[in-house]
């Protein structure tokens, strides 16, 4: 199981690890875990809740690729994409929520953790999936290009403003 684990990481980021150690910070960009047992990548457990994109929805990942990068790369490290594709802006919230609690334990255990970005500010283009999927916190009309803000973009708005989750 361990080196089913350390060969996934070692073909996902190898070479990634010893370069990143030589910069001045590195970037982590996590939607989802990724569990390996005996046999090797272990699926989703039957029944666990999925993102618009067939990811299970696991908040808490973030975490786990923090914590991750500051044991093998000891590096400041900056949030660069965190977030879902969700037509139901409420679980984008509860995945916010999540996702920066993780952060935050993460923060309290004396990682240097010194930004987050959330993926998106607004609803993109995606290579595969074109406009179908939606990752924003804004919403956009792709016809007259209006764009209004989601109940989740005020709700992380509120919790940069609040300083819950100082880095």
């Amino acid at each position: 199981e361990g080196n089913l684990a350390e060969a996934l990481n070692q073909s996902l980021y190898g070479p990634w690890l010893e370069v990143a150690k030589s910069c001045d910070f590195v970037g982590v960009q996590t939607y989802t875990r990724i569990r390996v047992g005996p046999e090797g990548r272990i699926p989703p457990d039957e029944g666990a809740e999925r993102t618009d994109t067939g990811f299970e929805f696991y908040p808490a990942a973030l975490g786990g690729a923090i914590r991750f990068a500051n044991e093998r790369i000891g590096r400041p490290i900056y949030v660069t994409e965190n977030g879902i594709a969700a037509m139901d802006d409420t679980r984008r919230i509860a995945f916010i929520d999540g996702a920066l609690n993780a952060l935050k334990s993460c923060v309290d255990d004396d990682i240097d953790v010194r930004g987050y970005i959330h993926w998106s500010l607004l609803d993109n283009f995606e290579w595969f999936e074109g406009y179908s999927k939606k990752y924003g916190l804004i919403e956009v009309n792709r016809t007259t290009f209006e764009r209004r803000p989601k109940p989740s973009a005020t709700y992380l708005g509120n919790i940069a403003r609040s300083g819950l989750v100082s880095l």
